[in-house]
């Protein structure tokens, strides 16, 4: 565990205009080892994009809990994005949880 990695949650708005805006908030800092899987290239939006896959551990929490990492938030490390697409114990005791996540980079 040697990644400091802020964990972030979104948080819908209106946007005046009868849609939604997604803006993100901090909901904690956590300790994490990331090791990268596999990537792929994608379009996006914008284009031609660089897609990696991560597995990043961190520390248990209860379920519920605050600093518990949840499938749709997502981790920030500086400037890198990780999407939290899925989230496992890795033991039965729960003192460890595996986070699968997506970086997604404009190629």
């Amino acid at each position: 565990m040697n990644r400091r990695l802020v964990l972030e949650a979104p948080v819908v708005s209106p946007d005046g205009a009868g849609g939604q805006m997604e803006s993100w908030t901090a909901m904690g800092t956590l300790w994490a080892e990331i090791r990268p899987k596999t990537g792929r290239e994608a379009t996006g939006e914008a284009g031609a994009m660089s897609v990696r896959a991560f597995r990043i551990t961190v520390r248990g929490a209860p379920l519920g809990a605050s600093n518990r990492p949840l499938p749709g938030q997502r981790f920030r490390q500086q400037t890198r994005l990780f999407r939290i697409v899925a989230v496992t114990e890795v033991e039965p005791g729960g003192l460890y949880l595996t986070c699968e996540a997506r970086e997604e980079v404009a190629a």
